[in-house]
């Protein structure tokens, strides 16, 4: 399955002044496939060393951290040398060894020649304290669960996919392939993007197969819980966990910690919170009152929803049956807009690397989600099918007389109507006049630090 990311890591490769590269992203969503799928494609030779419950690897970091050294013992222990440039040596769940993690430092100052990249979890490098984190010294790339872009792809749809990068965004889409792709997000609702999930309906098309595959995530990422989190907090990370879909699924979707557990408040959960957050598990989108940049000076942290990192694991954990979404049923009338806004969130987030905002007046006007497009305070308005009714974001282009605005809908109406399926396209469509075409997913997911 082809991930965007790939083509960053490729661009890595070639850059002399590379430093060592961490993958972080949610367990399972794809990162030690993704780094041995490179390493096989664009190397001579792939050097895999996985960390967890590893003692004898872990051992060749005690001491000193001679780069030299830990190299040849490294080769000894695969029964193959290392080479310089023409091996990718892999550290995954490197989170598990502080004293690796700390040598990346090394690797930079004294060995830039070998190609080191590592696979972690978000809460695991989080928590990590090697005796000097390797500051500086160090790229990250952010891997999230399979975009609607990449689920086509793996679906087979690369000419489908080429067709809609090259439409031009004054033409319509024809009838036949707006019925085709909506019926693919339809079934991404169901599958979501996790790859496990998206290689078993590929292959199987069998709902019972990958919803014990989704499953089998959802109980993993509570043994997490477990595992890393202090045992107080143990009860309290389970309680808000479960607690998303409940309160997406109410007509006022703001979280609320009253309702997570009788007798517990904000002051209680806010700790066990920012785990799920630092995790990359939940989402959170905090309430703004005045769109001006930057948007985070304007926003109302305690006031905020919470969403899912994979549609799929939401409609997994919400119980809602398959064959309620690929039906006309108005049975999940009232969460089928959580879950449309949960899957827009997503696709934002691929594309601009943070969470949005959203944005509510003194009365009842709430615009679902705000982003900032370059110099541009965009407001999105999402409808869950053909709806192009948006009385909120009426009030607030009255209000704010924004340059762009966005409906998003299962509607392909033109203008600034973007639909659900081509939200992977949302930065050529609403772009300045005049600027230059984008990628689906740009280089900017790439960071420094």
């Amino acid at each position: 399955m082809k991930r965007n990311l790939i083509e960053y890591l490729i661009a890595w490769k070639e850059r002399p002044d590379k430093k060592p590269l961490i993958i972080k992203g949610v367990r399972q969503c794809g990162k030690t496939y993704l780094l041995r799928e490179f390493g096989e494609r664009y190397y001579n030779d792939v050097a895999y060393f996985n960390f967890e419950g590893a003692d004898a690897l872990q051992s060749r970091f005690d001491g000193d951290l001679d780069v030299s050294r830990i190299i040849a013992e490294l080769g000894i222990l695969r029964k193959k040398a290392i080479l310089p440039r023409e091996t990718l040596v892999i550290f995954d769940e490197i989170q598990f060894c502080n004293r690796a993690l700390a040598s990346l430092k090394y690797f930079c100052e004294n060995a830039p020649e070998y190609h080191i990249v590592c696979a972690g979890s978000l809460l695991g490098i989080a928590l990590s304290k090697p005796l000097s984190f390797p500051v500086g010294k160090v790229e990250f790339l952010t891997l999230r669960p399979m975009s609607f872009y990449e689920f086509l792809l793996a679906n087979g749809e690369e000419m489908l996919c080429e067709y809609l990068e090259n439409l031009p965004l004054s033409d319509k889409i024809s009838d036949l392939f707006m019925n085709k792709l909506e019926g693919y997000l339809r079934t991404y609702y169901i599958v979501g993007g996790m790859p496990e999930a998206v290689a078993t309906w590929v292959v199987t098309k069998d709902v019972e197969k990958l919803e014990a595959i989704q499953q089998k995530i959802l109980d993993s990422y509570e043994l997490d819980f477990a595992k890393h989190a202090p045992i107080k907090d143990f009860p309290k990370l389970t309680a808000i966990w479960r607690s998303i879909p409940e309160q997406l699924a109410k007509e006022n979707s703001k979280f609320i910690f009253s309702q997570v557990k009788k007798g517990l408040r904000a002051k209680d959960l806010e700790d066990a919170l920012e785990w799920l957050l630092s995790a990359g598990l939940a989402r959170k989108v905090a309430k703004i009152e005045k769109p001006f940049m930057p948007l985070s000076a304007y926003a109302d942290q305690s006031f905020f929803k919470l969403y899912m990192a994979d549609v799929g694991l939401l409609r997994k954990m919400s119980r809602l049956p398959a064959t309620a979404l690929l039906g006309k049923s108005e049975v999940y009338k009232e969460f089928k807009g959580a879950l449309t806004e949960n899957y827009v969130l997503c696709e934002l987030v691929n594309l601009y690397g943070v969470s949005p905002f959203y944005w509510k007046s003194i009365n009842t006007a709430e615009v679902d989600f705000i982003i900032q497009n370059e110099m541009d305070i965009v407001p999105i308005e999402v409808k869950s099918e053909r709806n192009e009714r948006a009385r909120s974001l009426t009030e607030y282009r009255r209000k704010y007389e924004p340059r762009v605005s966005v409906i998003t809908s299962m509607a392909y109406l033109g203008g600034r109507h973007v639909p659900l399926y081509m939200l992977w396209n949302l930065k050529n469509m609403i772009q300045p006049p005049n600027s230059t075409t984008v990628t689906p997913y740009p280089p900017s997911l790439m960071s420094p630090k």
